[in-house]
């Protein structure tokens, strides 16, 4: 079935700011050198949570609380979503539920079982864990809460590039990795309410997993293999009818795809180049800047490094392997 949700509201929008600013410390934007090229990039990977999902996730658990006091919410999640919806609940005193595949990334499980939550591993995939938590919402008749088809989340989620053109106001183009949209809708729906349509915004999604890339060229979600890949927060993502593909679709940017070598590679040269530690969701877009798979090589250009939630094993293989 279907869900239909709305473009946010500027009143969302507006709301969105406010409980991120009220919460929430900005996130720098600072500039690092990829393979010789400067490069401005959002350190989304230091919110509180390791991610930038606790934006989206503020504004939809306040929008819920705010209509039902004593309500509780419930979401699916690869990780990084169901960590924010926690902290969020956490905050606000609201009781959550949150669903993660089986097989989630172990360091977001650990970290998601240190909240005071109902945690709920099940299925083998986000599409299993997110029809087992609609499922559960129907039959408790409490919220459920998207991690990218729902106005408040990508309200949530616009609050980043509000703060990152006033940090780097100098940018021209912004690379977002792609999972469910939620993230780059949020961004696009902040470049238009600040009147910026100059600065170009390009979407990237890993090979193995690429929903909205095959969606936007006509696939359902039904037609997609989706194979394994360290950009977990990426894999799997994106519901047929989200308004996030009539966004994306409508905003008429491009969609690139990389490799699984090429985002292995940047976890690594990014921790040895530039000492940051991200995850492969955000490492995505960063390799696409390398490969100048964004067909930009002059702009002033940046990217999102939307989390660092990746387990110590995975990161110690990965800086075991050789730089090619």
């Amino acid at each position: 079935m279907i869900r239909h949700v709305s473009v946010p509201s500027s009143d969302q929008l507006e709301h969105a700011r406010d409980i991120v600013d009220h919460y929430l410390e900005p996130t720098p934007t600072v500039s690092i050198l990829v393979r010789g090229r400067k490069v401005f990039v959002k350190l989304e990977s230091l919110q509180v949570t390791g991610s930038f999902k606790i934006r989206g996730a503020l504004a939809a658990v306040d929008a819920a609380h705010r209509v039902d006091p004593n309500g509780a919410v419930i979401t699916a999640s690869a990780g990084n979503h169901g960590l924010g919806i926690a902290h969020a609940a956490s905050l606000l005193g609201v009781r959550a539920t949150v669903v993660v595949p089986a097989n989630a990334s172990v360091a977001k499980v650990k970290k998601l079982s240190t909240y005071n939550i109902e945690l709920i591993q099940f299925g083998s995939s986000y599409d299993e864990a997110q029809s087992h938590a609609k499922n559960l919402a129907d039959e408790r008749s409490i919220r459920f809460i998207s991690p990218f088809n729902d106005s408040d989340v990508i309200a949530g989620q616009s609050t980043i590039f509000d703060e990152m053109l006033r940090q780097a106001p100098a940018i021209e183009h912004v690379v977002v990795s792609v999972g469910g949209g939620g993230l780059i809708s949020g961004t696009l729906l902040s470049r238009d309410a600040q009147d910026r349509s100059d600065i170009r915004v390009t979407g990237v999604q890993p090979e193995e997993s690429a929903a909205l890339y095959h969606v936007l060229r006509g696939a359902t979600m039904s037609d997609i293999v989706h194979n394994p890949t360290i950009a977990d927060g990426l894999a799997g993502g994106g519901d047929d009818g989200a308004i996030t593909n009539e966004l994306i679709a409508k905003s008429g940017i491009d969609l690139v795809l990389v490799p699984e070598v090429e985002i292995r590679r940047a976890v690594r040269e990014i921790a040895e180049n530039n000492g940051l530690v991200m995850e492969g969701s955000a490492a995505a877009s960063y390799a696409a800047i390398a490969a100048n798979r964004v067909d930009d090589v002059t702009s002033r250009v940046g990217f999102i490094a939307s989390g660092r939630n990746i387990s110590h094993e995975l990161l110690i293989e990965l800086l075991s392997e050789p730089l090619t």
